[in-house]
């Protein structure tokens, strides 16, 4: 990394970050996970049915799709708000 892109916080790292952060919520919103829950059909929808099986009929509480689904339900963008400002 140039020592400007140091100096400037990082430079294209920084931005990565910030652009990957911005993205989250339209990610997880088109592989199914939703704030009106997993959309049926969807890849989300496929990864309950696969946990669900593996884990004896539920999905374990801090699993993947425990914590996909959570991020979706509560708004990715407004939980990682905090995040993208300090990037900044």
């Amino acid at each position: 990394m140039s020592a400007a892109a140091i100096a400037n916080g990082g430079g294209v790292a920084a931005g990565s970050a910030v652009v990957a952060v911005a993205l989250a919520p339209v990610a997880l919103g088109a592989a199914g996970f939703t704030a009106a829950g997993i959309t049926a059909g969807s890849a989300a929808a496929a990864m309950m049915s696969l946990t669900t099986v593996a884990n004896g009929g539920v999905v374990a509480a801090g699993s993947t799709v425990a914590v996909l689904q959570s991020a979706g339900v509560l708004g990715l963008g407004k939980l990682l708000q905090p995040l993208v400002q300090g990037l900044q």
